[in-house]
């Protein structure tokens, strides 16, 4: 089971009106690395520990790129892992009302099963990959201002039970 995972609102949460906690990495990291995120200490390093236990493999779903790999990773305790190539904008695509990850996630989940957090998701994402992608797919928003939460773990874990169980 593939979970493809965003940064930006998914784990950095943007927007709260209270103050956001200032976590420690659960790795030192490269003063370059840190010195040029400085979002990263709104991530709460306990979520590597619950995504892992999650048994999914993770995929990072990202702008970020090699980033995610050379700060967040380290920040969470994981270790690199893979993450979406993204194919360059087309220009003469006509706009949809699908996030532009939709499409390159279902390719490369490639008949998988899989579940894809991020904090953009919408009922058009929801409706298209029911329709054009043959495995069971969770595609679960996150509330940007908070990030990942218990509450979403919550719902992941209980997807996946069901998923697994062939229901």
């Amino acid at each position: 089971m593939l979970l493809f995972l965003d940064i930006d609102g998914t784990l950095i949460p943007f927007g709260s009106a209270h103050p956001y906690p200032s976590y420690e990495p659960c790795f030192p990291l490269p003063q370059a690395a840190a010195a040029g995120q400085p979002l990263l200490h709104r991530i709460n390093p306990a979520l590597g520990t619950r995504l892992v236990a999650l048994g999914c493999e993770l995929v990072w779903a990202t702008t970020w790129l090699d980033d995610a790999n050379v700060c967040v990773a380290p920040w969470l305790g994981l270790p690199p892992l893979p993450s979406v190539d993204w194919p360059d904008e087309d220009e003469d695509e006509p706009p949809t009302p699908l996030h532009w990850k939709t499409r390159p996630l279902v390719a490369r989940a490639d008949g998988r099963p899989f579940v894809w957090v991020d904090d953009e998701i919408t009922a058009a994402d929801v409706t298209w990959v029911a329709a054009h992608h043959p495995a069971p797919a969770l595609l679960h928003r996150v509330d940007h201002r908070h990030g990942l939460t218990d509450a979403d773990l919550a719902v992941l874990e209980e997807w996946l039970r069901g998923s697994r169980a062939g229901g």
